[in-house]
């Protein structure tokens, strides 16, 4: 299988766990990930609240380079899926001609991805055809051939693994924007971490917001809202969280020593990426790379299930 990547700003920084663990699993899979040459910032997180076109016009440049590939592209962040899903939505609808225009005329050679006219004659001309499919990374790799493909290279079931899936919002909400079916009530994370052996305990808050990047300007909102998570992932008698957002997996990772201290509690819950645990069940040999670099050490509790020496 062969499919665009586009990463995005965060997995070559904050995210490398995320971003090593998918390039891992993907060469494990026979999954071609082809980054895209010369992509860029998609303006997330500020950019839409800034300055309304660039907002779209960011984004729409990656469309445009994942276009003229001409194959699907494959978003593993949030925050990315959802700027590009929302470009499309205008390069697709009925003010694309008029945004397009001003688009050309702020980066007249882009126009020649496309059509390969001077930007004079297509400035009135369509310059996205929405041929190539924007995937968010876990609904690529839960297509049912992928899943054959896992269950096949299983070599380690994660057997009495006790699990929350915590979708995060910005991947399926607005509906409008990320044509999600399953807005409220996501359900292929849940299948996939039972595919690979662990339990997927029901919870009500798979798609609650953490606060996204709040983290630094509002703490205090972060606080509340991640709490809130601990405790009903634990009243679901979860022993971890299972994410596909590396703003979820910081937000909820980075701060549960701060929070525990602030509730006079003692929490301890692994925040570990769908692809990690994929790897993990893989037998991959690289998995304990990924994980050392979380600040909530997953190695008691995978130790003490016996997934890991």
């Amino acid at each position: 299988m062969k499919v665009s990547y586009y990463p995005g700003c965060s997995l070559e920084s904050t995210a490398r766990d995320y971003a090593e663990s998918i390039q891992g699993i993907a060469r494990r899979l026979d999954i071609q990930l082809e980054e895209i040459d010369d992509w860029s910032c998609c303006g997330a997180t500020a950019a839409h609240s800034l300055n309304e076109f660039l907002s779209i016009a960011l984004p729409t440049r990656n469309l445009l380079l994942a276009e003229a590939i001409g194959q699907d592209v494959v978003v593993p962040c949030a925050l990315c899926f959802n700027r590009l899903k929302a470009a499309e939505k205008v390069l697709l609808g009925p003010e694309a001609a008029k945004f397009e225009s001003r688009y050309l005329t702020h980066m007249p050679h882009m126009n020649h991805l496309e059509t390969g006219a001077e930007p004079e004659a297509a400035i009135n001309s369509k310059i996205y055809q929405g041929k190539v499919k924007i995937w968010d990374l876990l609904d690529y790799f839960t297509q049912e051939a992928v899943l054959a493909r896992i269950q096949e290279k299983l070599k380690r079931p994660l057997q009495g693994l006790k699990t929350v899936c915590y979708y995060g919002c910005l991947v399926a909400r607005p509906p409008r924007v990320t044509d999600s079916q399953n807005y409220e009530d996501p359900t292929n994370m849940d299948r996939l971490v039972e595919l690979l052996g662990a339990k997927s305990y029901p919870w009500s808050y798979k798609t609650d917001c953490c606060g996204a990047g709040l983290a630094v300007s509002r703490p205090d909102i972060i606080d509340t809202l991640v709490q809130r998570l601990y405790e009903r992932a634990l009243e679901a008698d979860a022993e971890c969280f299972v994410v596909s957002c590396q703003m979820c997996q910081a937000n909820l990772d980075m701060v549960q020593s701060r929070i525990s201290h602030k509730f006079g509690k003692h929490y301890y819950l692994p925040v570990l990426y769908f692809t990690e645990l994929i790897g993990l069940a893989l037998g991959h040999p690289e998995v304990r790379t990924w994980l050392k670099r979380h600040f909530v050490n997953p190695f008691p509790l995978l130790m003490r299930k016996g997934f890991l020496e």
